[in-house]
C-alpha cells in the first residue's frame, strides 16, 4: 500500500483518489495537530512530540464502503481516525464477517503489523466518508527514538485491546446470545449515545445484522432477542435512531455485577 508522507520542508497535504488517480490538496495544519493531541495513543504528549508527529503525518481520504487496509495484507502504517468511522472485522473463507470493533475520530489502528512484522489480522472499512493520519513505519521509529513517550503510549494501548479481546472471549464463552446483544447495546449508548429523557439515544442505528456480526450471532436469533428487548420496554427504536432505557443499563450492571 502506497503512502505518501508529509516531510517537515512541505505543507500538509490530504491524499485522495479521484477516477483512480492520486490527487494531493492542502490540509490545515492546525486540524492536523488538534487530530494528533486528541488521539488515545498520542495521549499527554509534549508539544514537541506532537510537532514532530504533525510533520511526518500524510492525510488519508476513503470513501463510505471502502476499505483502508485488508487482511493478511502488509502492514507499513499506522492509522489515527481524524473524522469518520472505521469498522475492524475478520471475515471468514464463507463470507462471513465478524465485527471486532468500531472506530471513532481519535482511534487508532494497524499498530501490531508494524512491531512483529506480520501481515494485517482485520480487515478495516470506512464505515462513512472518513479522514485519517496515517504514520509510516520507518517514521514512527525516527520519532519514537527522539520521543520515547510515545512507545509507553503504545504499550498502554496494547494492553487496553488484550483486555478488551480477554473480555470478548469471556462473553463468547459464559453469556448467551441475549447477553451479549444487551452488553453491546449497552455499549454503543456508552460510546456514542446523548442523554434524553427515556435514556440514552444512539443516533444511528445499527442494522440487524451488524449487531449479529459484533456479538458473533446470526441475524434471526438477535432479530428475535432485540424485538423481546423492544416488547419489554428496555429499547426502543424511533426512526433510525435506538434509545437504550436505564432499565437496560441497570440490567447489564447487575450481570456484571454476578
Amino acid at each position: 500500500m502506497a503512502l505518501g508522507i508529509v516531510r517537515p520542508q512541505l505543507p500538509a497535504t490530504t491524499i485522495s483518489t479521484v477516477l483512480g488517480r492520486a490527487t494531493v490538496n492542502p490540509e490545515d495544519p492546525a486540524r492536523i495537530r488538534a487530530s494528533i493531541a486528541r488521539a488515545h495513543l498520542f495521549a499527554a504528549l509534549p508539544i514537541s512530540a506532537i510537532e514532530d508527529l504533525s510533520q511526518r503525518v500524510a492525510v488519508r481520504r476513503i470513501a463510505a464502503g471502502a476499505a483502508v487496509v485488508s487482511q493478511d495484507e502488509p502492514g507499513d502504517a499506522v492509522f489515527v481516525v481524524m473524522s469518520g468511522r472505521v469498522k475492524v472485522v475478520l471475515c471468514g473463507e464463507s463470507g462471513r464477517e465478524v465485527t471486532l470493533s468500531i472506530l471513532r475520530p481519535g482511534d487508532s489502528f494497524g499498530e501490531m503489523s508494524l512491531f512483529d512484522g506480520g501481515s494485517r489480522s482485520a480487515t478495516c472499512i470506512a464505515l462513512e466518508a472518513t479522514a485519517a493520519l496515517a504514520l509510516s513505519r520507518d517514521d514512527l521509529m525516527r520519532h519514537i527514538q527522539a520521543h520515547p513517550r510515545t512507545a509507553m503510549n503504545l504499550l498502554g494501548e496494547m494492553a487496553r485491546r488484550l483486555r478488551k479481546a480477554d473480555e470478548t472471549i469471556a462473553q463468547l464463552a459464559l453469556c448467551d446470545v441475549n447477553e451479549r446483544l444487551i452488553h453491546r447495546l449497552v455499549g454503543l449508548a456508552r460510546e456514542e449515545g446523548s442523554n434524553s429523557a427515556e435514556g440514552l439515544v444512539v443516533r444511528r442505528r445499527p442494522t440487524q445484522q451488524e449487531l449479529a456480526n459484533m456479538i458473533g450471532s446470526c441475524r434471526e436469533t438477535i432479530s428475535r432477542a432485540f424485538n423481546q428487548l423492544a416488547r419489554d420496554g428496555l429499547i426502543i427504536a424511533r426512526g433510525r435512531a435506538l434509545i437504550v432505557t436505564p432499565a437496560l443499563i441497570e440490567r447489564s450492571e447487575r450481570k456484571k455485577a454476578a
